[in-house]
């Protein structure tokens, strides 16, 4: 199912505002010295009333606990943040993702899963399988997973290594996912211009600091390349206005050819990861909520009720 939104009356001077702002640094390298600089612009996105933040540790991958209050004990969310491979941090993304924790009325465990270029492919998708495992065997109840960006393309790779081990998620919901690093969505050219954020250049610096030589088309790095049947439920959001608009339609579009139960929610006039933006943005507020009615949609989902059932998708 795909649905185009439009872009709300209020929205459109406030994305315009937005646009005209960032618009001066677009495409501007982001190596690991603009660590501290992009940890400081998502740190600004306001917390779920009253959560509450732990330090801790899952599967031996460091991170940051989101405890909203009425959560209930036996709803886990492993939200994976973006960055694109180099950049972020779990205590940057504790914010944005307490909002949807909330929604879904989850606790909410952020790892601060390895960084390139000093730990390129594979380190993220190991430490994120590890973070994923150690939540599992807690066997304190259900899991859904979530993530933004260069984190919704790790969430994307993570469901298939997840259905081989028999231990599926819920469901998943991702937000503007980096799914093919190869660069290869027509997008890149036809939303060259719409996009204020990104440029192919942009893209291509931070692929590469992240792949350092190994196959692009390897599944664990571009999830577009996976295996996708047998996957649970899975939504996504994506802004019109970017270049990586490709990397959630195609992915879509193969996740439907293999009779997935996939959600496509394309936003117009919207940018990357715009529900950063939840306070100033309507469409940041709808599009959380729809995303934590969605996990909390699956996660009353009874387990036998979500667990694939043939041998082909339990190996």
């Amino acid at each position: 199912m795909s649905i185009m939104h439009p872009l709300a009356a209020e929205d459109a001077p406030v994305a315009a505002a937005m646009r005209l702002a960032i618009a001066p640094h677009k495409g501007e390298p982001m190596g690991s010295d603009a660590r501290p600089m992009f940890d400081a612009m998502m740190a600004a996105a306001p917390a779920a009333e009253g959560v509450r933040f732990e330090p801790g540790e899952v599967g031996g991958v460091p991170g940051w606990w989101c405890r909203p209050p009425g959560a209930d004990p036996g709803r886990r969310l492993l939200y994976l943040h973006g960055g694109g491979y180099g950049l972020g941090s779990a205590v940057a993304f504790r914010n944005l993702a307490s909002q949807i924790a909330a929604r879904a009325k989850a606790n909410a465990f952020l790892p601060d899963y390895r960084l390139a270029p000093e730990h390129p492919f594979p380190a993220a998708i190991e430490d994120v399988v590890a973070a994923y495992r150690g939540l599992f065997a807690q066997g304190t109840g259900r899991i859904v997973v979530a993530g933004d960006s260069a984190g919704g393309g790790l969430t994307l790779a993570l469901l298939p290594i997840l259905r081989a081990e028999g231990v599926l998620p819920a469901g998943a919901a991702v937000m503007s996912p980096w799914t093919d690093l190869g660069l290869t969505g027509a997008s890149l050219e036809s939303r060259a211009d719409a996009d204020p954020i990104f440029t192919r250049g942009m893209l291509q610096a931070l692929a590469d600091s992240y792949v350092q030589g190994s196959d692009k088309t390897d599944p664990r790095m571009s999830p577009i390349h996976a295996a996708l049947d047998g996957l649970p439920p899975i939504r996504i959001d994506v802004g019109d206005d970017e270049v990586l608009l490709d990397d959630s339609v195609r992915f879509a579009a193969r996740a439907a050819a293999a009779r997935v139960d996939v959600s496509l929610s394309v936003w117009a006039g919207m940018p990357h990861v715009f529900q950063s933006s939840l306070g100033h943005l309507r469409a940041a507020d709808q599009s959380l909520d729809a995303i934590g009615a969605f996990l909390s949609s699956r996660l009353d989902v009874p387990a036998d009720d979500a667990t694939p059932s043939t041998p082909a998708e339990r190996v």
